[in-house]
């Protein structure tokens, strides 16, 4: 699926003419086959109708549509329908963590991640589309603000964070089984942790060096160049290699076959040719 490639204005999708309106169900209903568009121009003409109700069954359906058919009508039309929605409810959740944040920008996220996942969407209900987009809407500007945040994290009212299950409530039983999961969980850790520095050892001094230097110490693939003196591919090879070792090794370990990985040679040691071109292929191989 493609990128819609634009964005209409918010509106409230003209709704109040239904003239209008019955113009741009038409374009859809020829972009997406089967498209019964007739109904919903009776509730448009609804008089009986909020507004908002207008909006909640027109845009489920129309939701329904692009996630069909993926129709840029729709969506188009769509977004015009309930874009101003939206960006208020934008806007209130960043006025709410007090973010300066444009709202438009945000919106524009959040119609993005409709576009992306159509498929998650259950219109069962007439009110599905503002239901699932108000989750949308949270996550999306959470998400934005983390991506903004020095350290990684946006504080979040008491009232966001989930309700803790149980809470207050003594189960003896699920006490013991939290306890021997996670006592097995640490036996698992220091398993892994164990493997992984027994291969890591059997590394070469560089393979070695260069994991040390990006994966503990923190470098950047370009300091790490710089610090072994060898070109920044060169160092990219070489950490993807001796990860794939490490892993490869792991994984066989868990398989119960013996690991492929062998000690690093000292280069001090004279080596025979037959065992240096064995050794490259081995390399190659990996």
């Amino acid at each position: 699926m493609s990128s819609p490639g634009f964005l209409p204005t918010a509106g409230v999708g003209g709704i109040a003419n239904p003239e209008g309106f019955a113009e741009r169900l038409a374009e859809v209903a020829r972009e997406a086959q089967g498209f019964e568009w007739l109904p919903l121009m009776a509730i448009v003409r609804d008089a009986e109708r909020t507004l908002e109700s207008k909006r909640d069954v027109l845009a489920t359906r129309l939701m329904e549509v692009y996630r069909d058919s993926h129709s840029r009508a729709a969506f188009g039309l769509l977004y015009e329908l309930a874009g101003h929605h939206l960006l208020q409810q934008v806007a209130s959740r960043l006025r709410r963590y007090s973010s300066k944040a444009d709202a438009h920008d945000v919106l524009q996220e959040v119609f993005f991640n409709i576009f992306r996942y159509p498929h998650r969407f259950n219109g069962e209900r007439d009110d599905a589309f503002r239901v699932w987009t108000s989750t949308i809407v949270r996550n999306t500007v959470l998400k934005y603000l983390r991506s903004f945040s020095r350290s990684g994290r946006a504080e979040v009212p008491i009232d966001d964070l989930p309700e803790p299950s149980g809470a207050g409530s003594e189960e003896p039983l699920r006490d013991a089984i939290v306890s021997e999961s996670q006592t097995q969980c640490g036996r698992l850790y220091l398993t892994y942790l164990h493997l992984y520095l027994r291969f890591y050892r059997m590394l070469s001094g560089r393979e070695q060096r260069a994991i040390h230097l990006v994966e503990v110490q923190g470098f950047s693939y370009r300091q790490a160049a710089r610090e072994l003196g060898i070109k920044l591919e060169n160092l990219k090879m070489v950490i993807f290699r001796a990860r794939r070792k490490i892993h490869r090794s792991m994984r066989r370990v868990f398989e119960g076959l013996p690991p492929d990985l062998r000690p690093a040679r000292d280069p001090n040691e004279e080596n025979s040719v037959e065992d240096v071109v064995a050794a490259s292929a081995k390399d190659g191989e990996l």
